[in-house]
């Protein structure tokens, strides 16, 4: 099969041909059809997250072919334990031996992959193969970082990529007005922001219209966590919705008191997804993607990482 390949940290992916995987007991080989890219294979591929092992096929936004006929996700969780205390209490989560797809498994930056059954989510139908990829990281880790905003009514948004031009979606299915905030005179994503129904939209460093009762942090830029602060009501809930984020300056204590709280995400559950997905067409979520032939993998981590391009970059077998 064809494939790209992260063979060294901080170089670039190399295409190779590589056998054929071989499925094992319990697990399920699927023909690729689109693979999303995510802000965590470009963290891998730059070295800000440590890869497990390499080489390896980056990739964990996976829409596959099993040799059946069926149409299966795969997610960043790839594989639990099932019986450490965070899988025992519905927090797979945070399994302590966890295996994570594109990481400690090869991904989905090929033209076959082999996955856990288990772990692997029906898809909706009335999505096509590159339009649902994106909803199977962006969407899922947004969806559980907007779960933990509670039924704040008023919520922010900072960085407006592929997460947040999906879960700005369904926030606004959900009623809520969206506050978007972008790097400061980016007025080509205000506007796309406001296309998708946010209410507002300006730069990180301007202030709302009126104060926020929660924000999401999609960029990986420690920075925006205090500026966020100061922009909660009392009682505000500041979730950081990143696996990876650059150093979080100090601050003072009266931004956080009257009961503001900062939080982070960690990965996904399976439960997260079937929620996700079971609600996608009711949104309907519609997502923005840019494609790139599998040669071209590097390519679109290049463009993640300029910001070149609204939604999210879809790599193609």
């Amino acid at each position: 099969m064809r494939a790209s390949v992260l063979e060294q940290a901080r170089q670039p992916l190399v295409s190779r041909t590589l056998p054929d995987p071989v499925p094992q007991s319990g697990e399920v080989l699927l023909r690729v059809k689109a693979c999303a890219v995510c802000r965590t294979d470009l963290h891998l591929r730059d070295a800000e997250i440590e890869a497990a092992r390499l080489p390896v096929v980056l990739g964990h936004q996976i829409v596959g072919e099993a040799e059946d006929g069926r149409r299966l996700g795969v997610p960043w969780l790839g594989w639990t334990d099932g019986e450490c205390r965070y899988c025992r209490t519905g927090r797979e989560n945070l399994c302590i031996n966890a295996r994570f797809t594109g990481r400690d498994i090869d991904g989905g930056f090929a033209g076959l992959t082999v996955a856990d059954e288990a772990f692997c989510l029906p898809l909706p139908d009335g999505l096509s193969d590159e339009h649902v990829a994106p909803l199977l990281c962006g969407g899922l880790i947004g969806y559980r970082a907007l779960r933990l905003t509670g039924d704040a009514p008023r919520l922010g948004m900072y960085g407006f990529g592929s997460s947040a031009h999906i879960i700005c979606q369904v926030a606004v299915f959900q009623g809520r007005e969206v506050f978007a905030f972008t790097r400061p005179g980016d007025t080509d994503t205000q506007a796309f922001a406001r296309s998708l129904g946010a209410t507002w939209a300006g730069g990180s460093d301007e202030a709302p219209p009126e104060p926020i009762d929660a924000a999401i942090i999609f960029a990986s830029v420690g920075e925006l966590v205090p500026q966020a602060l100061k922009q909660l009501a009392p009682g505000g809930t500041v979730v950081c919705a990143g696996i990876h984020m650059t150093d979080i300056p100090s601050f003072p204590y009266a931004d956080l008191w009257q009961e503001r709280s900062i939080r982070s995400v960690a990965n996904l559950t399976r439960e997260d997804g079937y929620q996700l997905l079971e609600l996608a067409p009711r949104v309907p979520i519609k997502t923005t993607v840019s494609l790139y032939e599998l040669e071209r993998a590097e390519e679109a981590l290049s463009d993640l990482r300029a910001g070149r391009f609204e939604g999210t970059a879809v790599v193609v077998p």
